[in-house]
C-alpha cells in the first residue's frame, strides 16, 4: 500500500482530500489525516467566532468517510523528514508515510513584543477564538477592547465586535497611516469612514513595545484595556520552521512548480507553509490543494505528472459587520454591500462543497 499523510486539514488539505476521492483514487492508496481538531475549520470566519455573532458549529465541517482514509486526532511533536514519519504527543507509535503533504497554517508572528502572547487573545486557532469570544461577551457596557493590527482580520474582528456590542469602547491600532495596507486608497477611506461613523478608535502609526496585563504601551503611551486581541501578522507553524528545507525571508518553505519541496520530492507543501508571491489565503491554499491533487492523482497511477498552470486569484473580499464589507475582485475595489454578499456566497460555496 502507498501511505499518503495529509498533515493538517485546513483550506489546503481539505481540498487535497476532497479531490482525491472525488477522482476515484487507486485502491493501493490508504490516505492518513492528521489534524488537532476532529472537523475541517473554516478559519476565515473566526473573527466571527470571537464576536460571538456566529455559533461553534457554523464555523466548522465534518471530514467525509471513506474506507481508504483514517483519521488521527492529536498534536504533532515533529516531522521527522529523515525517516519519513510524524511523531504525536502522547503516543508509542509514529505515523509513517510514503508521500506527505503539509499543510499546518500559520500562528500568530508576535514580533518579540513583551508580554503580547501572554496578555493578548487570537483567532487564529478555533481553540483561541472560542476563549476570545468568552473574553469579549463577558465583558460589562463600557469596557474596553483593543485589536492590534489593522490587516484584514483586524478590520473584521473590530467591526464585528462593533456591531455585536455596541455598548463596548473599541481601538484599533494600526502600525501604519491607513487601515488595510494592501487595498486601494478607495476601500481604505471606505473603511475607515465606517469605523468613524461606528465609534471605533483607530489609532495610526502605532508602535506597541510591549502589553500587560490591562495595558498596552504604544510610542510610550500604556492605555488601559479590559480585552487585547492579537491581529498583529503571522508566520508559519513552528513544526514547519524547523524543518531542514531551504525557506524564504518569512520562513516558508521554498518549492518548485509542483509544490515539491526540490530536495524532497515526496514532500508537499501548501497554504501559508509554502513560499509564494501571494499573500496567504484560504483561496490561495485552496487552489494549490487542486494542483496537488492533480499532480499526486496523476503519481499515483503511475503518471508522469504534468506540470500545473499559473495560479489565478480572483481576489480579496472583506467584511465589516453583516451588511457592509469591501473587496478587491477582478482588479476592481467594491465597497457596501455587493462584496459582503459575494463574501457570504464564497461561504456558502465551500460548505456546499
Amino acid at each position: 500500500m502507498k501511505k499518503l499523510v495529509i498533515l493538517g486539514g485546513g483550506y489546503g488539505g481539505f481540498q487535497i482530500l476532497q479531490d482525491l476521492l472525488n477522482k476515484q483514487l487507486p485502491r493501493d492508496v490508504q490516505i492518513t489525516v492528521i489534524d488537532r481538531n476532529p472537523y475541517h475549520c473554516l478559519k476565515t470566519e473566526f473573527y466571527a467566532l470571537a464576536a460571538g455573532t456566529v455559533s461553534d458549529r457554523q464555523v466548522r465541517m465534518n471530514f467525509p468517510k471513506h474506507d481508504q482514509v483514517d483519521y488521527v486526532w492529536g498534536e504533532v511533536v515533529k516531522i521527522d523528514s529523515d525517516k519519513d514519519e510524524i511523531i504525536m504527543k502522547d503516543s508509542t507509535e509514529t505515523v509513517p508515510y510514503d508521500y506527505l503533504i503539509i499543510g499546518l497554517g500559520c500562528e500568530d508572528n508576535y514580533h518579540n513584543v513583551e508580554g503580547a502572547e501572554q496578555f493578548s487573545d487570537s483567532v487564529q486557532t478555533i481553540s483561541k477564538a472560542r476563549r476570545a469570544a468568552l473574553a469579549v461577551n463577558e465583558l460589562k457596557s463600557y469596557q474596553h477592547v483593543a485589536v492590534i493590527g489593522a490587516g484584514l482580520s483586524g478590520v473584521e474582528v473590530a467591526s464585528e465586535i462593533r456591531e455585536s456590542r455596541p455598548d463596548l469602547n473599541i481601538s484599533l491600532f494600526d502600525r501604519g497611516s491607513a487601515v488595510l495596507s494592501p487595498f486601494a486608497p478607495k476601500v481604505q477611506q471606505y473603511v475607515e469612514k465606517w469605523f468613524k461613523e461606528n465609534d471605533v478608535n483607530i489609532i495610526h502609526h502605532a508602535n506597541v513595545e510591549y502589553l500587560e496585563q490591562g495595558a498596552i504601551c504604544n510610542n510610550g503611551v500604556c492605555t488601559l484595556t479590559d480585552v487585547t486581541l492579537w491581529t498583529a501578522g503571522v508566520r508559519p507553524n513552528r513544526l514547519v520552521r524547523e524543518l531542514p528545507f531551504e525557506k524564504d525571508r518569512y520562513e516558508k518553505i521554498v518549492v518548485n512548480q509542483f509544490h515539491q519541496v526540490p530536495d524532497k520530492p515526496t514532500v508537499y507543501i501548501v497554504g501559508d507553509c509554502a513560499s509564494s508571491t501571494f499573500s496567504p489565503s484560504g483561496q490561495l491554499a485552496q487552489h494549490q490543494g487542486e494542483q496537488i491533487a492533480n499532480i499526486l492523482y496523476d503519481i499515483l497511477s503511475g503518471r508522469e505528472p504534468k506540470a500545473p498552470g499559473e495560479i489565478k486569484l480572483r481576489g480579496t473580499l472583506g467584511s465589516l459587520g453583516k451588511n457592509d464589507g469591501f473587496g478587491n475582485m477582478f482588479e476592481k475595489s467594491f465597497t457596501g454591500l455587493l462584496p459582503r454578499l459575494a463574501k457570504s456566497g464564497v461561504l456558502w460555496l465551500h460548505k456546499r462543497h
